[in-house]
C-alpha cells in the first residue's frame, strides 16, 4: 500500500493541481484589473508588462512544475512562497491602495490556507508584507492619485468572480474526489476480500506475520525446535467407502473445523490436512518457548480427545452406527521450517526427521490414545500424567524409540477431579464439572441423583432373580422338599 502511494505521488500528472487553478484565478483577477487601470489611463501603459507576466506567470509555473522530480509538498511551499512574494511587489508598485490591496491579500490568504500549512500561511504573510515595503519604498517610481470608482468596481467583480470559480472547481473537485474515493473503497474492498479467501489456504500465524511485515514470501528457511503433532481417525477409510459423498464432506468438515478451533485456541500452527489427518506444529512463527509451546501442544491433544466424545455423540444421534476415534502422535525435537517451493509457488512447513517420528508415533497410537515421545515427556510430565508404552523401532532411528501414553492432567486424576467420563451400552457420562454454570450445578446434581437412584432400585428388585442359589440355600431346599414328602 505504502509502494502505491509513492508512485501516486510521483507519477506524471495528466490532470492539473488545485494550486495551478488557484494561480490562474489570482493572477487572471489581477490582469483584469491592470487592463482596466491602463485603459483608463490611471496606470502609465509600461504596466502592460505586469500585465503579460500575470497572464504567462501561472502556466511557466506548471511547464516548470512537470519537468522538475521535487516532492510535492516541497514544490506546493516554494511556489506559494513566490506567489506571496510577487503580491507583495506589484501591491507595492502600484502604491497599495487600500481599495485593491484588501481584495489582492484576501485572494493570497485563501490560496495559502488552501494549499499550504500553518507555518506556510504565516511566512507568506510575512514575505509578502515584506516584499510590498521594499517594492514600494525602491522600485516605484509611479506616483498614486485618487483610484477611480471604476477600477475598485472592475477589481471587486473581479475578486468575486475568483472566488465564485475557486468554489465552483473546489465542488467539483470534490465531486471527483467522492467518486474517486468511491472506487477506491470498491477497489479496496474487493482486495481485501481477495486476501481473506487466499490467507484461507495458509495458517493464520503465518498471514499475520506477513501482514505485519515480520515475514516475506521468499524461499528461506531455518532451524528450530518445535513441537509436531499428527492425528487421523481410526476406521475412516472404511466408513468412506460405506457413506455417500455429501454426507463424508459434511462431517469431515465438520470435524476439521472443530479441531482447527481447537489448534488455534492453544496457538498451534496448521500445517496441512491430509485426508481425515491433521499435522500441527508449535514454536514457529510465534513461541512462548519450547517447554511451554509442548504443553500446549498435550493440552490441544487431551481437548481433542474429549470433544470427540461429543461428536461420537452428535454423530450417533445423526443415525451414525461407526463409533469412531481419533489417535494421535507428538514429537520435539528441532526442524527445518521455512518456505519450500519455488519463487511462484510455495508452501510454508516443516521438514526433518523429527517429523516423521510424530507421524510414527500417530500411526503406532491405538483408538483414542495419544502417544508421545521421551523429548516430550520430559517437557510435560510435571502437569501431565502419562505411562511407559514400551519402545518401538523407527525407520531413521538407529535405538529403539522410548513410548509414552498421555493419561491426563494431573490435577484432573485425583480426588477432585473435574472430568468424567463413562460409555456403555444405554448409558453415556461426560463431564467437565468446571465448565458447568453455577446456576445449573444443581439441576445436574439433582438429575445424576435420579439416575442413580433409579439404577439402585432396579439393581435390587433384578437381584434375587439373577443371584444363583448357594450350596447351604440348595441344602436348606432339598431338605424341606424330603420332610414335605413324608
Amino acid at each position: 500500500m505504502s509502494d502505491l502511494v509513492e508512485n501516486i505521488d510521483t507519477a506524471p500528472r495528466t490532470t492539473p493541481y488545485p494550486d495551478y487553478i488557484a494561480r490562474i484565478l489570482g493572477y487572471g483577477t489581477g490582469a483584469v484589473t491592470i487592463a482596466a487601470g491602463i485603459f483608463i489611463h490611471y496606470w502609465p501603459e509600461n504596466f502592460w508588462t505586469a500585465l503579460a507576466f500575470c497572464l504567462v506567470y501561472p502556466h511557466l509555473v506548471e511547464v516548470i512544475e512537470r519537468r522538475t522530480p521535487w516532492n510535492r509538498d516541497t514544490a506546493l511551499t516554494f511556489w506559494t512562497q513566490i506567489d506571496a512574494a510577487i503580491t507583495g511587489l506589484l501591491l507595492g508598485l502600484i502604491h497599495a491602495p487600500i481599495e485593491l490591496t484588501l481584495p489582492a491579500l484576501l485572494m493570497l490568504n485563501t490560496s495559502l490556507i488552501l494549499t499550504g500549512s500553518k507555518a506556510s500561511w504565516l511566512s507568506g504573510v510575512l514575505i509578502s508584507a515584506t516584499s510590498m515595503m521594499a517594492s514600494y519604498l525602491w522600485l516605484s517610481s509611479w506616483q498614486a492619485d485618487l483610484i477611480p470608482n471604476t477600477l475598485v468596481i472592475v477589481c471587486g467583480v473581479a475578486t468575486a468572480i475568483f472566488f465564485a470559480a475557486l468554489a465552483l472547481f473546489a465542488r467539483r473537485q470534490s465531486n471527483q474526489i467522492g467518486a474517486m474515493q468511491y472506487r477506491l473503497k470498491s477497489q479496496i474492498d474487493r482486495f481485501q476480500e481477495l486476501s481473506t479467501q487466499v490467507s484461507r489456504y495458509v495458517a493464520p500465524q503465518v498471514r499475520e506475520s506477513i501482514f505485519n511485515g515480520k515475514r516475506e514470501a521468499k524461499l528461506e528457511t531455518q532451524r528450530k525446535k518445535l513441537v509436531i503433532f499428527f492425528s487421523d481417525i481410526v476406521g475412516f477409510s472404511s466408513l468412506s467407502e460405506q457413506m455417500e459423498a455429501e454426507p463424508l464432506t459434511d462431517l469431515l468438515n465438520g470435524y476439521l473445523t472443530d479441531m482447527s478451533e481447537i489448534a488455534m485456541k492453544y496457538g498451534g500452527t496448521i500445517d496441512k490436512f491430509i485426508g481425515d489427518g491433521i499435522m500441527i506444529f508449535f514454536g514457529d512463527p510465534n513461541t512462548k518457548g519450547v517447554k511451554r509451546d509442548a504443553l500446549a501442544c498435550v493440552a490441544m491433544a487431551i481437548e481433542m480427545r474429549r470433544h470427540m466424545l461429543k461428536l461420537r455423540k452428535h454423530w450417533t444421534e445423526q443415525g451414525m452406527t461407526t463409533p469412531l476415534q481419533i489417535r494421535m502422535g507428538i514429537n520435539t525435537g528441532y526442524c527445518t521450517v521455512g518456505n519450500f517451493g519455488t519463487e511462484s509457488r510455495m508452501d510454508y512447513t516443516i521438514v526433518g526427521k523429527e517429523v516423521n517420528l510424530a507421524s510414527r508415533l500417530e500411526s503406532a497410537a491405538d483408538a483414542g490414545e495419544i502417544l508421545i515421545s521421551h523429548d516430550t515427556f520430559s517437557l510435560v510430565k510435571d502437569k501431565i500424567i502419562c505411562r511407559q508404552r514400551g519402545t518401538a523401532m523407527v525407520k531413521g532411528f538407529r535405538d529403539p524409540v522410548p513410548l509414552y501414553q498421555v493419561v491426563d492432567y494431573r490435577r484432573d486424576l485425583g480426588a477432585n477431579s473435574g472430568f468424567m467420563n463413562h460409555e456403555t451400552e444405554g448409558f453415556s457420562l461426560y463431564l467437565e464439572s468446571e465448565k458447568v454454570r453455577d446456576s445449573e450445578r444443581s439441576k445436574v446434581a439433582e438429575a445424576l441423583e435420579q439416575a442413580a437412584s433409579k439404577l439402585r432400585n432396579q439393581v435390587k428388585t433384578r437381584a434375587p432373580e439373577r443371584q444363583a442359589p448357594t450350596a447351604q440355600q440348595r441344602a436348606a431346599k432339598v431338605a424341606a422338599q424330603m420332610k414335605s414328602s413324608k
